[in-house]
């Protein structure tokens, strides 16, 4: 098929697809999140918080993932990043998402730790191999609040809070069986039972569209009305709506000074700052959209159409016919986050007598009956799940649209070449039928 079919036959559907978007991020409208769900860290008082910032010499730091090596600086914030916590900030939208960093590396409760203008973000080992982000919001929220007059007591103090304060309830958690929750359900909100607050309207749009209940947290309030904007405050951060929308507020730099955090400007050096063509591999080989626009960047594959879409927030930047798994070893259909890169990999396995792949690696068990499978120097390699499927480059065949592979998901050699580079660790991936 021509590349002009191709691509607009990738082009049907899409934006019924992109539609759908909004409940993939692991909270779906209408739904009661019980406690075994929370995926944040609990809220930690104020206190306990200041006496944890210390230095990075007791914490673990992030593994070597295929994270860039690069470390840049940023001239307006006078702080640097790089490795993994540079990787998720591109993934995620960089100064339009978490906003500019503010502070060096530090260890906060526990955790390797870094500041930004909305968010502080942690390394969490616990989530290094799993089929989600390794990189988790910091429990700020509660001292977020009383640095803007919105908590008034000591502690953590979200079931205290009174003394004639006229939002004291909106920090009271709400019973599961009450009439507030059973509305707000009703209405395609979300009740989280682990805090006991709702998330509703334009308010879960962005939380599910964003990845909030990794990169906010669970609700530690209901929403209220302040100096003509509504306010919500989560385990890691605020979101407030005026008349531009909803958005992440950019008060974090207020919650470090509070818990004595170093925010002092360091020297550029020989840093390059940053610029997202410091990461380029390759140039886009089928350019469809702004590189520069702003929102997070993530990949949508479609198992019945094989096809993969690659996007910058709304904004399509790639489109192209891909191979995906071949029975028995179907490539599986969820929402991922790439997770570990190698610029070229041998790729080796063993299969059983129907074809199904039983292990990957050197090592058959033991069992001799299996047969074996060896293809070298495979290219561009980006896995996306703990069950070792990849987006990569394919050198072996041109049978692009239809399933090829033991799971993973072949790309043009072209196309992954420029895919590299464009995505770092951290990107969402979407895989449906």
């Amino acid at each position: 098929m021509p590349r002009e079919a191709e691509m607009a036959s990738a082009q049907k559907g899409r934006l019924t697809r992109r539609a759908l978007l909004g409940g993939l991020a692991g909270v779906t409208a209408g739904a009661v999140i019980g406690r075994g769900s929370a995926l944040a860290n609990n809220l930690i008082s104020e206190a306990a918080l200041r006496a944890s910032v210390s230095s990075l010499d007791s914490v673990v730091w992030p593994v070597d993932a295929g994270q860039t090596q690069l470390q840049v600086f940023f001239k307006k914030t006078g702080h640097t990043l790089r490795g993994t916590f540079l990787d998720y900030w591109r993934a995620n939208g960089g100064a339009g998402g978490f906003g500019l960093p503010i502070s060096e590396p530090f260890a906060l409760n526990g955790y390797y730790s870094q500041a930004f203008q909305k968010v502080v973000l942690q390394y969490i080992p616990d989530y290094q191999w799993v089929d989600a982000p390794v990189l988790r919001a910091a429990p700020i929220g509660s001292v977020l609040a009383k640095a803007n007059g919105d908590l008034t007591t000591g502690g953590s103090g979200l079931r205290a809070l009174g003394g004639g304060d006229r939002r004291s309830s909106v920090w009271t958690p709400l019973s599961a069986n009450g009439d507030s929750v059973a509305n707000a359900v009703a209405k395609g909100g979300v009740f989280f039972e682990a805090s006991g607050h709702t998330v509703t309207e334009d308010f879960l749009s962005w939380y599910q569209a964003n990845d909030g209940i990794y990169y906010l947290g669970l609700p530690i309030s209901q929403q209220f009305t302040k100096a003509g904007a509504r306010w919500q405050y989560f385990e890691g951060g605020a979101l407030r709506r005026d008349a531009n929308g909803v958005s992440l507020q950019r008060s974090a730099g207020t919650a470090m000074k509070r818990l004595g955090v170093d925010l002092a400007k360091v020297e550029q050096g020989d840093l390059p700052e940053y610029d997202e063509s410091l990461f380029g591999t390759a140039d886009n080989p089928y350019p469809q959209g702004d590189p520069a626009a702003a929102g997070r960047k993530w990949v949508e594959v479609s198992l019945s159409q094989q096809q993969a879409w690659m996007y910058q927030g709304s904004t399509l930047q790639l489109t192209t016919l891909v191979s995906t798994g071949l029975s028995p070893n179907n490539t599986s259909a969820g929402t991922f986050y790439t997770r570990l890169k190698y610029p070229e990999q041998d790729m080796k396995g063993f299969t059983d007598d129907t074809g199904e792949v039983v292990a990957t690696g050197e090592d058959n068990g033991g069992d001799d009956s299996l047969s074996s499978y060896d293809v070298t120097d495979v290219p561009n390699v980006v896995y996306f799940s703990t069950s070792a499927e990849a987006l990569h480059g394919t050198y072996w065949h041109n049978n692009f649209g239809s399933p090829m592979s033991h799971g993973c998901v072949n790309l043009p050699l072209d196309v992954a070449a420029w895919f590299y580079g464009w995505c770092p660790l951290g990107v969402m991936v979407w895989i449906h039928d």
